[in-house]
């Protein structure tokens, strides 16, 4: 079946979550990763003007990738973040700063970034749609869609509304599936509906579908014991109909070796392993946990600089295996470094940006009152 991207291979490197040598990215690490990535074949990066500190997402791109390899070998997407902007100027004024920073000349596929019910006002009156079809217009953007994080419902409006629109990148994993909240597989039907290709975000929901519980691991070891945990979840997504690629936000090398030994020659679900899926699923749908896939975008404006996500880590960690000492010993290294949740003034700027829509603010309360 033709469709577009069908040709890029079910794998892409979402350069979100890259590794880290004190607070810079490691370049030469990321390099090296880039470097395996390619040569077996994967073509498709994915960052944003709002990943890492200044820019540090799209600075990296062009460092281990643009400067590295021709334009044509590779694809790169990048996103235009309706948030932080206030005028119809600040939209090119942000597509020049992702341009120069990555030095790509043009993005192979541009988003609207994290679209939802609450944003699409604000789209409409900074004429962000009609932007980046000019900027398509002039060659700058090869393909234009957007990234979603909402109801089934919302995201039938906006391609209702938007035909033009030519794929959307969409939260899928086993996980989130059935999921109320985020309506996983709803969603993918809406885009199947429109005729729309996918690109697929969260795989392995932060990593969190990576660390599971030894009840959980062994469904899925009885059925293939020499796969990885994550391995199941990306290769769930991978075997969709329609998707462009699955992105993975590897920050190692060994989380780079691991997808590539599976990806490079993807094979299709057999009956059992799609029922392990469903059990490991069901299972999870019994345990609840914070819903944080470790985007971060809560806490680059937190004016008491409270780590967020890794409080949700510790916290769903301690729900789940119930590891009381452990999950204390680290509650107390988060806010070593950074504010404790019982500092949260309320402001709901957390809350404004989180792609998952939790109630943060309430979460904190009862974080402290858990680990304090």
């Amino acid at each position: 079946m033709d469709y577009l991207g069908k040709d890029i291979k079910k794998l892409g490197f979402g350069l979100m979550r890259l590794p880290m040598n004190g607070d810079k990215i490691d370049i030469e690490h990321t390099k090296a990763m880039v470097d395996e990535f390619m040569a077996k074949g994967f073509t498709y990066f994915d960052t944003a003007y709002v990943y890492g500190e200044d820019g540090a997402s799209e600075k990296a791109a062009k460092e281990a990738v643009v400067d590295r390899y021709p334009r044509e070998s590779f694809q790169l997407a990048s996103k235009l973040p309706i948030w932080c902007c206030k005028t119809k100027e600040d939209l090119q004024k942000v597509f020049d700063i992702s341009l120069e920073r990555t030095g790509a000349g043009y993005f192979d596929y541009y988003l609207n970034h994290s679209l939802s019910k609450d944003k699409l006002d604000k789209l409409e009156e900074l004429g962000a749609w009609d932007f980046v079809a000019e900027m398509k217009a002039k060659g700058l953007v090869k393909h234009m869609g957007f990234s979603f994080h909402d109801t089934a419902d919302v995201l039938d409006e906006i391609l209702t509304k938007h035909p033009e629109q030519e794929f959307v990148q969409l939260q899928i994993n086993y996980n989130d599936w059935e999921s109320d909240s985020v309506q996983a597989r709803k969603c993918y039907e809406v885009a199947r509906k429109h005729g729309k290709p996918i690109i697929i975000m969260e795989p392995v929901r932060g990593g969190s579908l990576a660390e599971l519980t030894p009840e959980i691991q062994k469904v899925f070891k009885d059925v293939r014991p020499e796969m990885s945990i994550a391995s199941w979840a990306i290769r769930f997504a991978a075997n969709l109909e329609g998707v462009i690629t699955v992105l993975s936000g590897m920050s190692n090398m060994e989380q780079m070796l691991d997808n590539l030994s599976y990806m490079t020659d993807l094979e299709p679900f057999s009956a059992e392993e799609k029922a392990a899926v469903e059990k490991a699923a069901k299972i999870l749908s019994s345990t609840p946990t914070v819903p944080c896939t470790n985007c971060k975008y809560c806490t680059d404006g937190c004016p008491v600089k409270i780590n967020i996500p890794e409080l949700f880590k510790v916290y769903n960690r301690r729900t789940v295996y119930g590891s009381r000492e452990q999950t204390q010993n680290r509650y107390n290294e988060i806010v070593a470094d950074s504010g404790k949740p019982a500092e949260c003034i309320a402001c709901g700027q957390c809350e404004s940006v989180c792609p998952q829509h939790i109630e943060i603010i309430s979460l904190l309360e009862k974080i402290s009152k858990e680990f304090e």
